[in-house]
């Protein structure tokens, strides 16, 4: 079996995989500082209630945004599985080009979710990952991952929101019944999903305004990315296992 870590600033989500069928998933907070030990009693416990034998585990693969985390969590997989992980880092076989000027700075979550997108749907094709940020990514037809984009997420504007002011509550993130909101929660909840909608099309249409790309391809993944895709007509694909795809096709490129 294959383990894949998709190392996120909130959570780290695992998928187990039994040859190209993804059969389990659990995810683990990131924000949490663990040891090794931790991260290993932790992993070996989840996978283990779910009916995995941990030596069934043969493969790792792991993306991650989060530097801190890392030497732990490789330490973990290293010492409880008897492994040596695939990081995905600058070098790693993707079948994709980096066509930026410093591809180093492009995050390995958003070449994961890159692969994974080209690989199953083709090109070109823009990627949207509505995570802590949300991004949107444009491969081209011929596997160039050509530009990027980085907005706020949800959750980061909804926490200013109710950080910077002095009145405005903390909210549960839904979609409203109605963008004509009638108090407080409700207008709250009102422009932060329907803003988001708003800058999801503007940037999809302008990303094929000045590409020329009108047959452009748009999938979306991250949490919120199925709430947003159930009211817009323009993403044509939510596929929430995304980035564990990318993270398994990436293992497989570099075995």
């Amino acid at each position: 079996m294959l383990l894949v870590l998709d190392v996120g600033n909130t959570n780290i989500t695992c998928g187990l995989y039994d040859k190209d069928k993804l059969t389990h998933t659990f995810r683990i907070m990131s924000k949490v500082p663990r040891t090794s030990d931790e991260f290993g009693c932790t992993i070996c416990d989840l996978a283990g209630r779910q009916g995995v034998d941990i030596k069934d585990i043969d493969g790792v693969s792991i993306a991650s945004v989060v530097p801190d985390v890392m030497h732990s969590l490789v330490g973990s997989v290293k010492k409880y599985l008897g492994i040596n992980p695939l990081v995905v880092v600058p070098g790693v076989k993707t079948g994709i080009n980096i066509d930026t000027p410093n591809p180093k700075e492009i995050g390995p979550d958003r070449i994961v979710d890159a692969v994974a997108a080209y690989e199953l749907y083709g090109g070109p094709i823009l990627v949207l990952d509505f995570g802590t940020a949300t991004t949107y990514d444009l491969v081209t037809a011929d596997g160039r991952f050509a530009a990027g984009i980085t907005a706020p997420g949800v959750r980061i504007s909804a926490q200013a929101l109710w950080t910077g002011t002095a009145k405005l509550p903390e909210i549960e993130i839904v979609m409203p019944k109605s963008i004509l909101a009638t108090d407080t929660i409700w207008s709250m909840q009102a422009g932060l999903m329907y803003g988001q909608i708003g800058q999801t099309e503007y940037i999809i249409r302008q990303v094929k305004k000045e590409t020329g790309y009108e047959d452009l391809k748009v999938v979306a993944t991250g949490g919120l990315g199925r709430l947003i895709s159930n009211e817009t007509d323009m993403i044509d694909e939510y596929n929430s296992d995304l980035t564990l795809e990318g993270l398994r096709l990436i293992y497989a490129k570099n075995r």
